[in-house]
């Protein structure tokens, strides 16, 4: 795609999500170039500009735009061996677990034209019974397609859309109506459909069971990203989500725990048990309003863990009071609840152990951290100790607010630095050789790490690859159930076709007469049996030929001007002329010939319907001899 094409593209795609609503920015751009430009070649478009200025003045353009871009491939039992796997092995016990806990609520995201929700019904139900369905189970199916979703509600499929049901389940959950099988309306209670879109849309919550199958792969990494992250937060603790076989949650192994890899079934791991950072990045990629309350929360606890530290900390502001120190730093210096807000200067701490206000002043002027190492601070009694003191700026926005100054106490440090200077000493030789074998060791695990990055970068192109083949796959089976509807409408009319000729042909050959059509060009268009049989000519030797070019007995020139007259208007009525004709066995017969006019309902002249009928009553063909030649006949027999 060249730049002022792809320019047009992401114009394009503003304007529909401005006008309709509808943000395809999330998609795969190269499948969702290909489904704009496959409408674009239906309509003879060539640049997406164009395409919009056709949007912009055909309005009903939106609609079949939309059934292109959204695929609605899908079918009941699609990938058998799934559902077979979901109902034998993951069904029985989440219907288990909440037996005692209510209803078991079903979410089935992209739902299309219904199959796949009706397919969770008929599972559910034969697991927990009819009556067990009605009162326990709700399944939510959700959509972008509203066309679809009408689609569902009705719950009406053609024989060839049941065929991969079993017969059992066939009559079961289907009722036959005018030739079309209806899912039970008395179960279609329990499924609910409503348009949803993944990606802007808040997700259902407390879902049991979430089925989202062969959508995610038309949608880019960071989209789907963010919609599995709404689909953890929509599961409870337990819950199980199937995706399509195309879709794979490897980079998302934190949040859902797969149980079966192969039939892409993961059941959800816990909120509680992440690590707090993933907890976080998870509820902001879900867009979760409850992080702003957690947040507070988390920086009370650190509050609460900073007053806490072993180490003694104290803050002074940009005007050089002290405006805070925990509890080991108010031990450690002998300060009061009172020395908080005194300026530093008029405590003993800013000079002992060691001249802080220099130190903060340098921590102003350079903007960053200031460490004095090794300290020592005589208390009171006991031993002298030793301590790192950490002086950091504080600024936000640019501006310095005030300082932090940590205390840590490396005394034993200190100690175990003198023990191991000598067992350093004796221990050099060994670490030299140790370091030599470390190096070999780093070079080994760096090869190892590259090949393991390949490895990966390897996984994501087949990952992809296998992605677009899979939409590829989708698109060629729209376009054959097109092709096949098609190819039926057209056998139909063949069959219609067929019958009508089948049915002029019997109506020419009921004629007592040689019947000849000729359009206004007098080229022959009908040629009946009893015309090729008068004069030996088969219908492909004069079909499409002047009937004035015929090599046969009929005098045509004695029918010129009556044929004339009948084209040209000036005589309506029909005409007819006696003629004496050479049938194909050379005999010589009185013949009429009538002719009248061939018109459209319309009333527009489309030829001339030439009748050749025998004027003594002899057959045409001439099987029935003269009277005379019958008696002279007679007689010589006797």
């Amino acid at each position: 795609m060249s730049a002022t094409s792809e320019r047009e593209f992401e114009t394009l795609l503003d304007y529909l999500k401005r006008i309709r609503g509808f943000d395809f920015t999330g998609y795969k751009r190269p499948s969702l170039a290909r489904r704009i430009q496959k409408r674009m070649s239906e309509l003879n478009v060539a640049a997406y500009s164009e395409y919009q200025d056709y949007l912009e003045v055909h309005a009903e353009e939106f609609s079949a735009l939309f059934n292109t871009i959204l695929i609605n491939v899908t079918g009941f039992f699609r990938d058998e061996g799934s559902w077979a796997y979901l109902a034998e092995h993951v069904l029985p016990p989440l219907l288990a677990r909440k037996e005692s806990a209510g209803s078991v609520r079903v979410w089935s995201a992209g739902c299309a034209s219904g199959e796949e929700a009706y397919t969770l019904a008929m599972l559910l139900a034969e697991q927990v019974g009819l009556d067990g369905f009605r009162d326990r189970i709700k399944i939510y199916a959700t959509d972008v397609d509203e066309d679809a979703l009408a689609k569902a509600r009705q719950g009406v499929y053609t024989e060839n859309d049941v065929s991969d049901v079993a017969e059992p389940l066939r009559k079961k959950y289907f009722d036959v109506v005018d030739g079309h099988y209806v899912f039970r309306k008395d179960l279609r209670r329990q499924v609910i459909f409503g348009r949803h879109d993944l990606i802007t849309d808040a997700p259902i919550s407390r879902v049991d069971l979430l089925v989202c199958r062969n959508t995610l792969m038309y949608l880019n990494a960071e989209t789907q990203a963010k919609i599995l992250a709404r689909f953890h937060f929509a599961l409870s603790d337990g819950g199980v989500l199937f995706l399509g076989r195309a879709e794979t949650l490897l980079t998302h192994a934190i949040t859902f725990e797969p149980i079966d890899l192969k039939r892409r079934i993961s059941t959800k791991v816990s909120r509680g048990s992440l690590p707090l950072r993933d907890r976080l990045l998870l509820i902001a990629a879900s867009g979760n309003d409850d992080v702003a309350a957690d947040a507070s929360q988390h920086l009370r606890l650190r509050e609460m863990a900073m007053d806490a530290m072993s180490q003694a900390q104290v803050v002074v502001d940009a005007a050089g009071t002290l405006v805070h120190a925990n509890d080991r730093a108010r031990t450690m210096f002998a300060l009061i609840g009172s020395d908080l807000g005194r300026p530093l200067q008029d405590l003993r701490m800013s000079y002992r152990p060691i001249d802080l206000r220099s130190l903060i002043d340098q921590a102003r002027t350079e903007r960053r951290t200031v460490v004095m190492r090794d300290v020592e601070w005589q208390a009171s009694v006991g031993d002298a100790r030793y301590m790192d003191i950490h002086v950091s700026p504080m600024v936000d926005a640019g501006t310095l607010i005030g300082v932090s100054v940590t205390f840590s106490d490396v005394s034993a440090a200190k100690r175990l630095q003198r023990e191991l200077e000598i067992a350093r000493q004796e221990l050099e030789t060994a670490y030299e050789e140790l370091q030599s074998t470390n190096e070999e060791l780093e070079t080994t695990n760096e090869e190892l790490q590259s090949t393991v990055e390949e490895l990966e970068t390897t996984n994501e192109e087949l990952q992809s690859t296998n992605e677009e083949l899979e939409t590829m796959n989708e698109e060629l089976q729209s376009t054959n159930e097109e092709l096949t509807t098609m190819n039926d409408e057209l056998r139909d009319r063949g069959h219609e076709l067929t019958t009508v000729n089948l049915f002029l042909e019997s109506v020419l050959a009921s004629i007592e007469g040689a019947v000849i059509v000729v359009n206004t060009d007098l080229h022959i268009i009908a040629w009946s049996r009893r015309s090729q049989d008068l004069w030996g000519l088969r219908e492909d030797e004069v079909m499409g030929k002047n009937l004035f070019a015929l090599d046969s007995g009929l005098p045509v020139a004695a029918l010129r001007a009556p044929l004339k007259q009948l084209l040209s208007g000036t005589q309506s009525a029909p005409a007819s002329v006696e003629v004496e004709v050479v049938n194909r066995r050379g005999r010589a017969m009185h013949c009429r010939v009538s002719l009248s006019l061939l018109k459209h309902p319309t009333g527009e002249t489309r030829g001339v319907i030439l009748l050749t009928a025998a004027a003594n009553g002899e057959e045409l063909d001439g099987t029935r001899p003269p009277v005379g030649e019958a008696i002279a006949a007679s007689k010589n027999g006797k």
